[in-house]
């Protein structure tokens, strides 16, 4: 249809999913990459609806020669949308991965504060969130390591750090940044297999054609994690589902998302008969449940 934007789609998903709240005052963490440009671009775009007020911090950690370059791209994004962009510089900040974070982190909140802001926003993604999982997981980790990447919680007790595109792959959020004729730059060290995180990612890069909807499916068993973990009344009704399907041997080949149907239509005091899967039915009446079985 003329005058439509396929890109529209990830905003309207950002202004309902409730990880950015309307009247959130925004310091977009920009490193100049793709993704952090797409979504200082996505905020400014959803800004005047949910009246945020955006603007973009950049941190030049400077342990390397193109980080002058990143620098440059963050500040022309900040230009091209209008934002106005805070630069900090961490120089003789010690080059292990663990104090830079510490560092860009702290930079971060000194920047919110500087601002009156109330949430740093992170560009991590689908990807990031299946890597830091499998991360935690080589690690033992326990069920807080499984739950992965919050996607908002507090950096301290007046700002709060937020995740939005958690549930996006980076080629979504990259076609978005190309389709507003936006500047990004690549991380040279993203190919560095001596870092952990990057040879996690080129194992997974030769995985996804394997697993199609790789990243998906963790991301979602991220947020299934911590939601049991916070006692989220979804997580109760989910196991309600599967607890009475077990019950009648039919919960084996059930998937996500006809669980997910049902446990809606519970929040919703839906009324219903929902196809679990072959030769399996459940009722929902009055918030009880009933399941048929056909016999084979």
């Amino acid at each position: 249809m003329r005058g439509t934007r396929p890109e529209r789609a990830i905003e309207q998903s950002i202004e309902r999913d409730g990880t950015i709240r309307k009247g959130d005052r925004i310091v977009v963490a920009c490193s100049g990459g793709s993704d952090s440009v797409g979504l200082a671009a996505i905020l400014a775009a959803i800004a005047k609806p949910m009246e945020l007020h955006v603007s973009i911090a950049h941190v030049n950690h400077g342990t390397r020669n193109s980080a002058w370059q990143d620098e440059a791209v963050a500040l022309r994004a900040g230009a091209a949308l209008g934002l106005p962009v805070r630069t900090v510089g961490l120089a003789g900040a010690s080059a292990d991965e663990a104090s830079l974070r510490d560092a860009r982190y702290a930079a971060l909140l000194g920047a919110a504060r500087a601002v009156g802001a109330n949430v740093v926003a992170t560009g991590h993604n689908a990807e990031d969130q299946t890597e830091t999982v499998l991360l935690a997981l080589f690690r033992g980790t326990g069920p807080q390591g499984l739950a992965g990447m919050p996607a908002r919680r507090p950096l301290d007790d007046s700002v709060d750090l937020a995740r939005p595109l958690l549930r996006f792959e980076r080629a979504e959020i990259r076609a978005y940044v190309q389709a507003a004729g936006l500047p990004y730059a690549i991380d040279p060290t993203n190919a560095d297999a001596s870092y952990r995180r990057n040879a996690v990612r080129g194992a997974l890069a030769a995985l996804r054609p394997l697993f199609p909807g790789l990243d998906s499916a963790v991301s979602r068993a991220a947020e299934l994690v911590s939601g049991e973990l916070q006692g989220a009344p979804e997580a109760a009704l989910r196991r309600q589902v599967r607890e009475r399907l077990r019950e009648h041997q039919a919960l084996r080949g059930v998937d996500f998302e006809h669980i997910e149907a049902a446990v809606r239509a519970l929040e919703r005091g839906s009324s219903g008969r929902f196809s679990m899967g072959p030769g399996v039915e459940l009722t929902i009446e009055d918030g009880q449940l009933t399941v048929h079985r056909e016999l084979r």
